[in-house]
C-alpha cells in the first residue's frame, strides 16, 4: 500500500520560511512514527506568476486534484498589487478552492493559555477559547454572477452579486452540524436574513437540514452584525458558528484576533470524498505573506505547523498524532518561547522561525 500523497505550495513572502519547520515535522513523523507521505512541491501565487505568467497552472492544478491533500504558505505581496485582476496571486487560491470544490473552510479559533494576556480581550474573556468556524467557501458573493466593472451613463458602478442555492448551503451546513457533534454539539448560523434574500434562503435552508438530520444538534441563529458583536463580548458562547463567504472571512478574522496573534491560526477546506474516502483537502495558515519580514526568520511557523496536525486529523485519520503535535505546540508556548509577533510586556524567550521549528520538534521527542 503506497503512502498518501502530500503537495507543498509554499508560495510568497513567509510562505517558504514557514513551510520549511512543517516540512521537518513530515521528516519526525516519518522517523519516529514510521508515519510516511509521498511530498512534491510546486508553485502558486507571485512566484507561479514570475516562472510562468500565471499565479497557478493546469499541471499544478492536476496535481492537488490527484493529492491526497494540499498544504500552502502563503501567496501575494505589494509587488503584484498592478497586475491585471485575473493573475493576481490570490487567484491561484482561488482557483484551488474553487476547481477542488473545497466548499467547507474550518478555521478554529483556540487561545492557548500562555498567550491569553495577548488578546485585546480581557483574560477571563478569551482564556480557555475553542471555537470553530465554518465559513461556506465557493459560492456567495465571491463568485457570483454578474460581476465587474462597468459603465453606466457617465459613471462607472462596480457589481459583484451574492448568490447561493439550497444545496450549496446544505452541504455546509451538514459539515457544520457532523463537527459540532464531536465538540460541543452546538451550532449557531450567522447571516443577514433581515435585509437579504439570500440570508433568508440560508435559515430557511439551515433549519430544514437541522430538522430533518441534525435535532439532536441545539441550532441557533444569529444575524452576522450581532454575531460579530457577540464575539467581542463573549466568545466562549459559541461553539460551532457556520456562516457564508463573505461574513466566514470577516467573522473568522475578527476571532483570530480574540487568540492574540493571526500567526497562530490554522484552516482546512474540506470538500466531498474522494474514492479513496478522504476528503478534497487544502491546508492553510489564515496569515498572509508579510513580505515585510520575509527572510528575516522572524516568522511564526505555528499557525502552518497546526494546518499540518488538521491534515493529520481530517485528511489521514491520524487524530492521536494531530493531539500530540497540538500539544507539543501548547508546551513550547508554556515554556516562553516567542517568534517576534508574540512578544509581549511580559517577556519570554525570543526565536526565530526554525528555532520555534526545532523547539517543537524537541516537545515531540519529549512526548514518546
Amino acid at each position: 500500500m503506497s503512502n498518501p500523497s502530500l503537495l507543498i505550495l509554499a508560495g510568497d513572502g513567509i510562505g517558504p520560511e514557514v513551510m520549511a519547520e512543517v516540512k521537518k515535522i513530515i521528516a519526525w513523523y516519518g522517523d519516529k512514527r514510521a508515519l510516511r507521505f509521498e511530498i512534491s512541491d510546486d508553485l502558486v501565487g507571485g512566484c507561479a506568476y514570475d516562472a510562468h505568467g500565471t499565479p497557478l497552472t493546469d499541471e499544478t492544478m492536476a496535481k492537488a486534484q490527484a493529492a491526497d491533500a494540499v498544504l500552502l504558505g502563503a501567496v501575494g505581496g505589494p509587488k503584484y498589487d498592478n497586475l491585471d485582476f485575473s493573475v493576481k496571486p490570490e487567484r491561484g487560491l482561488l482557483r484551488l478552492r474553487k476547481e477542488m470544490d473545497l466548499y467547507a473552510n474550518l478555521r478554529p479559533a483556540q487561545c492557548f493559555d500562555a498567550l491569553a494576556d495577548f488578546s485585546s480581550l480581557k483574560k477571563d474573556v478569551v482564556a480557555g477559547l475553542d471555537i470553530m468556524i465554518v465559513r461556506e467557501l465557493t459560492s456567495g458573493v465571491y463568485f457570483g454572477e454578474p460581476r465587474g466593472i462597468f459603465t453606466e451613463g457617465n459613471e462607472r458602478v462596480g457589481i459583484n452579486t451574492q448568490r447561493y442555492t439550497e444545496s450549496e448551503i446544505a452541504r455546509v451546513a451538514r459539515s457544520a452540524f457532523e463537527l459540532a457533534r464531536k465538540r460541543g454539539n452546538k451550532v449557531c448560523s450567522m447571516e443577514k436574513a433581515n435585509v437579504m434574500e439570500s440570508g433568508i434562503l440560508w435559515r430557511e435552508v439551515v433549519q430544514k437540514v437541522h430538522d430533518e438530520e441534525y435535532h439532536d444538534v441545539q441550532l441557533s441563529h444569529m444575524y452576522a452584525d450581532a454575531g460579530a458583536m457577540q464575539l467581542t463580548r463573549w466568545p466562549k458562547q459559541f461553539d460551532v458558528i457556520v456562516t457564508d463567504n463573505l461574513f466566514g472571512d470577516l467573522l473568522s478574522d475578527l476571532a483570530a484576533m480574540l487568540t492574540g496573534s493571526l500567526g497562530m491560526l490554522p484552516s482546512a477546506s474540506l470538500g466531498a470524498p474522494m474514492a479513496n474516502g478522504r476528503p478534497k483537502a487544502l491546508y492553510e495558515p489564515v496569515h498572509g505573506s508579510a513580505p515585510d519580514i520575509a527572510g528575516q526568520g522572524k516568522a511564526n511557523p505555528i499557525a502552518c505547523i497546526l494546518s499540518f496536525a488538521m491534515a493529520l486529523r481530517y485528511s489521514f485519520d491520524q487524530g492521536a498524532e494531530a493531539d500530540r503535535l497540538e500539544k507539543a505546540v501548547e508546551k513550547v508556548l508554556a515554556d516562553g518561547l516567542r517568534t517576534a509577533d508574540l512578544m509581549g510586556p511580559e517577556g519570554g524567550s525570543p526565536v526565530s522561525t526554525s528555532a520555534m521549528g526545532d523547539a517543537v520538534i524537541a516537545a515531540l521527542d519529549a512526548s514518546l
